[in-house]
């Protein structure tokens, strides 16, 4: 590994969850870290703060006296971020979390990168407690807050693993989320393609972040530059039930391709990596794997829902394949899989109500999400409240798709829109979302407030329903005030 003595390093914009890990990982390689931000709410301001990161609220370019060794500028900031700008202007070594990642995190080990526009979190923190649980003590970095580590990110050691003779001739693991969201105001590639993978997850491909991609060519196209640059040493774990991956993947990868699937899948290509899906109830799910048609045993995860058994089997196809971690070794790792908050997340039950956080927001991710609590509550209401937040969610992208997403649900509850501004003929049309939500069935209302929302939930949920509060934000606060408001109506006389 290249060594890099201690430096200063200051973060414009670090209270987001990938820049605040970024903040923390820097820390733990022994360096001083400042950053920035224009305001800290939790869970990233305590845990910056209790790693040592000195905090600036605002931004402003006397946050840079004295002068820090490197400056890593956040993809939130614009060119007109006074404080990134001075730091440009004042030639200021400057860079971005790829580049800092780069210099600081990658050299010596071997990048597994998970992209896609589903599931990335959930099945980066597979793979790393998965590679965790096998001895191969990973380096890694998620956008999510996961159940089995103390932080969202780990540096990989600097010492040299005893990795079985069998095994591909790879490093130690740095297991890495693959956003393809723009890198910085500077650099408007996507940031997987900067993160040098060696072994790479590809779960789905659909058009997403418009902001960035207005076209869904030119999205595919950041997935085909990266399918592409994979070396030839390298492998690629792609999912063959998804029609893009299996287009972008077929025609442009030079590395080796494992597929895999699941048992039902509408598939074109041969999986090597496949998973027949077993009994499941609210503990979770069995089933039973097969590696190039030989049966690999019964294997038993605690997630529910066809998506996150895709996840699973990609999971475990690249930490086996891709770095020799034995089938028999992921047992009862998998088992033990704590998963990751904000996915499926049950934040509590009061008066035996199931209240849960998710970041889903895309149709897709909306459609699986209640379909694997459906799963797990099939009894009893259950009631989506969807707050359309992203710069996709909030336009009519995806208004075709939304109604059938909710096809799981009891009731829908209909958030605001969470961005302001956009041209009334591309926003999401709640009302008629709302009307075509009722012609299939479904009890739907659009709310013009959060109070309003924790009002009718804690009048018409009861005993044995259960509540899914999507969305990819802050949502409001929302999640405390229906924990609140559930208890509170228990008590009422």
């Amino acid at each position: 590994m290249v060594l890099i003595g201690p430096m200063h390093v200051h973060i414009v914009a670090v209270a987001g969850t990938g820049m605040g890990s970024l903040a923390g990982l820097l820390k733990e390689l022994g360096h001083e870290v400042s950053g920035s931000d224009t305001a800290f709410y939790p869970p990233m301001a305590p845990a910056l703060r209790d790693w040592g990161v000195r905090l600036y609220e605002g931004f402003s370019p006397d946050h840079l006296d004295p002068a820090p060794d490197l400056v890593v500028v956040g993809n939130v900031c614009r060119r007109d971020n006074p404080e990134a700008a001075a730091a440009i202007d004042r030639g200021l070594p400057c860079t971005h979390i790829a580049g800092a990642l780069q210099r600081f995190a990658f050299p010596g080990t071997s990048p597994l990168v998970v992209a896609g526009t589903h599931g990335k979190t959930t099945t980066s923190a597979l793979a790393a407690w998965l590679l965790e649980a096998a001895g191969r003590a990973p380096g890694f970095l998620v956008g999510g807050l996961l159940k089995n580590f103390a932080h969202s990110f780990r540096a990989a050691p600097t010492k040299r693993l005893r990795i079985p003779a069998e095994a591909p001739p790879r490093k130690t693991p740095f297991v890495i989320e693959g956003d393809e969201y723009d890198t910085a105001f500077f650099e408007k590639t996507a940031k997987f393609l900067h993160y040098q993978a060696e072994v790479a997850i590809v779960t789905s491909v659909e058009h997403d972040h418009i902001d960035i991609y207005p076209t869904p060519e030119s999205y595919f196209a950041a997935f085909e530059r990266f399918v592409r640059e994979l070396p030839e040493t390298g492998l690629v774990v792609a999912n063959a039930a998804s029609e893009k991956v299996v287009e972008i993947v077929s025609r442009e990868a030079r590395a080796e391709v494992a597929w895999y699937a699941l048992e039902g899948d509408a598939i074109t290509v041969p999986p090597h990596w496949l998973a027949a899906p077993g009994p499941a109830d609210a503990k979770g799910t069995s089933f039973d794997l097969f590696a190039g048609g030989v049966h690999c045993g019964r294997l038993v995860t605690p997630l529910l829902g066809r998506h996150n058994l895709s996840n699973t089997v990609a999971a475990i196809g690249a930490v086996a394949q891709g770095y020799g971690v034995k089938i028999g070794e992921l047992g009862r790792a998998l088992a033990g899989f704590g998963g990751v908050r904000r996915r499926q997340d049950l934040l509590g039950e009061p008066r035996g109500i199931a209240v849960y956080d998710d970041f889903a927001h895309h149709p897709t991710a909306v459609r699986e999400t209640l379909a694997a609590l459906r799963q797990r509550h099939p009894a009893g209401a259950l009631f989506a409240v969807f707050e359309p937040r992203s710069a996709t969610a909030c336009r009519n992208l995806h208004q075709a798709e939304y109604p059938t997403a909710f096809e799981s649900a009891s009731e829908v509850i209909l958030a605001p829109l969470g961005r302001s501004g956009l041209p009334e003929d591309e926003r999401l049309n709640l009302d008629q979302l709302v009307r075509e939500l009722r012609a299939r069935g479904r009890d739907a209302a659009a709310f013009t407030s959060i109070d309003a929302i924790v009002a009718h939930l804690a009048g018409r949920a009861v005993p044995g329903d259960a509540i899914a509060l999507l969305s990819n934000g802050a949502f409001g606060g929302i999640h405390g005030k229906v924990l609140d408001a559930l208890a509170a109506a228990g008590r009422a006389p």
